[in-house]
């Protein structure tokens, strides 16, 4: 057994275990301790040997995990003999808690020698799995070192019965867990710093450390912003500076960096470290790079006290730890940041981007741009205004209902083209020819009334007929104006561009409503709806272009004719309506009413300038607005 040395087998010889009975409970440990058995046999047999080998132990105690759980319970004694020994369980949790051996010295009775306890904790991949808790006889101060020596190298032991109970991926999921409860301690504090001082701190407290300082890179020199167990610190400190050499030896490596190294194989520099040992006056140290992405943004560094090294399966958590813990300490720093930290890190990434290697993506994109700005700051073009247009005809004529009635016959519609004098609708005149009947009968009536007053000489009779017959036969003339008017006929060849009746034959109408609306089919106008913000590069005598929406493939050359100051509101805006008319004869195809899209030629200007006017407009009106 590694623990047993030539000093403590001289003690063996000559002291406890010199009697029969113990030297036979020796062997038989040694010999069970060979033999395959359970990890109670394997801890009993342990725990004697090492009692035997380290002499003078009245008490002593093994507490170890539960495997799969974090629960801790004694499984072996020594002795054998049921005892109560309560009185090692403070020296234990004081080991468990500062995960480190300790020894207290016990009061003692008058004229009695001082006992001592010890205790050292079991790791495993870092974390502490177990306890070992021993009541000694007083020695001095020498022989409790190399007690306390002899339960370090045997703890090993115990370390190797838990990794061969151990699941085989659970040290991995072990470094796992680890590396997610510091990811929870370094989220849990909003602010920046807290959470890195938390984080450190928890992460010292995890791993046995007596310190762990967490720093960040700017530009070449790594500042320290947090301490373990120390929300304030002075970083003009020799310490603070040690621990930034310290990471910057491991950063300019790009690797970590462990002195005492456990590999002696890597050829790494250590020489800030061991500067950093002699500082602090600690055991070991251990500085881990902390990338985000392929970048450098900090180191992280671990010390332990003396006699506690780090072993591979505690660097392998601790690496772990790295791993994560970069890129959230590195938004959390970004995000920390005022507004002009945020600007200056944006301009130097894109001046990487753009002078540093790589991106030739990113680099052909800003060429290209360039050279459409460049193309766009010089070249002309044709700077024009766009309108909504409607055709209307230059003479617009409307048939109204000539008296009040009732609509007998309307076979025409709007978009039908009809000739001068053709009937396009009848209103019915039934009661215009009963009233005529009427009208007639009485004036026959009135007639012989009068030739018979004439007959009598009865004058003044005569007189009052002929007033009732001039009455009657005016009333019958205006009922035959209004039977003529009953027929409504197209004034001039044209097309109705609105009306129909044939959905409302029947209905009632009113003198004077309008029933039908014709325009010629030789002369139109093209009516503009051009909005306020461009009418005023619109002047009467400019040239443009319209195109129909029923034919999108043809263009009609036009003339601005004049400028309305009529506004006219729409979807939000305002627009000015501007009349246009046709440079040459459209053709036939065209009606009143079509709508399309005109595009008003104004001059020549910059294409950066007509492409950002708009734009440019409206900073410039919300500028005058925001502005007191």
């Amino acid at each position: 057994m590694s623990s047993v040395t030539p000093e403590i087998h001289e003690q063996y010889r000559s002291g406890p275990v010199a009697d029969l009975a113990a030297r036979r409970a020796y062997e038989q440990a040694w010999a069970r301790f060979a033999q395959q058995q359970t990890p109670e046999e394997f801890c009993g047999s342990w725990l004697l040997i090492q009692c035997h080998t380290i002499g003078g132990v009245s008490d002593g105690v093994v507490v170890l995990a539960k495997p799969g759980s974090q629960t801790l319970a004694p499984v072996a004694f020594y002795p054998d003999s049921p005892r109560d020994r309560r009185h090692l369980a403070p020296i234990v949790e004081r080991a468990l808690k500062e995960g480190r051996g300790v020894v207290e010295p016990q009061a003692a009775s008058q004229g009695q020698e001082p006992r001592y306890q010890l205790a050292y904790p079991v790791r495993l991949g870092g974390e502490v799995r177990g306890v070992v808790g021993m009541d000694l006889d007083w020695r001095p101060e020498a022989q409790l070192q190399a007690a306390m020596r002899g339960l370090q190298w045997g703890s090993s032991w115990l370390e190797l019965l838990l990794r061969r109970n151990e699941d085989p991926q659970q040290a991995e999921r072990l470094r796992l867990k680890v590396a997610l409860e510091q990811v929870a301690a370094l989220l849990e504090e909003p602010r920046f710093k807290e959470s890195l001082t938390a984080f450190t701190t928890e992460l010292a407290a995890r791993l046995g450390c007596d310190r762990v300082t967490l720093g960040t890179l700017h530009g070449r020199r790594v500042r320290i912003v947090a301490v373990s167990h120390s929300p304030q610190f002075e970083r003009r400190a020799n310490l603070m500076r040690a621990i930034e050499s310290a990471m910057e030896e491991a950063l300019d490596q790009a690797e970590p960096v462990v002195y005492p190294p456990v590999d002696e194989r890597r050829a790494v520099v250590t020489r800030a470290h061991e500067e950093l040992l002699r500082e602090a006056e600690a055991g070991c140290a251990a500085t881990f790079p902390l990338l985000h992405g392929r970048q450098l943004v900090g180191a992280l560094t671990l010390e332990r006290a003396p006699g506690h090294r780090f072993d591979a399966p505690a660097l392998a958590v601790c690496e772990a730890v790295a791993s994560v813990a970069g890129p959230i300490v590195e938004l959390k720093r970004v995000g920390a940041a005022g507004l002009p930290t945020h600007a200056g890190r944006s301009a130097k990434s894109l001046w990487q981007k753009i002078a540093g290697p790589g991106h030739a993506g990113f680099k052909l994109g800003l060429l290209l741009t360039l050279a459409v700005a460049a193309f766009l700051a010089v070249a002309t073009g044709d700077f024009r205004v766009s309108a909504d247009a409607t055709l209307e005809g230059t003479v617009q004529r409307a048939v109204t209902a000539p008296i009040a009635g009732f609509v007998k016959e309307a076979p025409w519609r709007a978009g039908d083209v009809v000739k001068e004098g053709q009937v396009i609708g009848r209103m019915d005149d039934r009661d215009l020819r009963l009233e005529r009947m009427k009208l007639a009968s009485q004036r026959e009536q009135y007639d012989r009334q009068f030739r018979e007053a004439m007959g009598k000489r009865e004058r003044g009779q005569a007189q009052i007929l002929r007033a009732r017959i001039d009455q009657a036969q005016a009333q019958l003339a205006l009922v035959d104006e209004q039977l003529s008017r009953a027929l409504m006929v197209a004034p001039f060849n044209g097309v109705i561009v609105s009306g129909d009746l044939t959905q409302s034959l029947g209905a009632p109408v009113e003198r004077g409503q309008v029933l039908f609306e014709i325009a010629p089919l030789d002369g139109y106008r093209v009516a503009l709806q051009v909005d306020e913000r461009d009418i005023a590069h619109v002047v009467p005598g400019q040239k443009g272009q319209l195109t129909i929406a029923s034919m999108p493939g043809e263009r009609v050359d036009v003339t601005v004719k004049s400028v309305t100051p009529v506004n006219t509101a729409r979807e939000g805006r305002n627009y000015f309506k501007v009349e246009a008319t046709f440079d040459a004869d459209p053709g036939p195809r065209l009606r009143p009413g079509m709508q399309g899209v005109a595009k008003i030629h104004v001059d020549e200007r910059k294409l950066a300038w007509i492409w950002t006017r708009s734009f440019v407009d409206w900073l410039r009106l919300s500028l005058w607005a925001w502005l007191p």
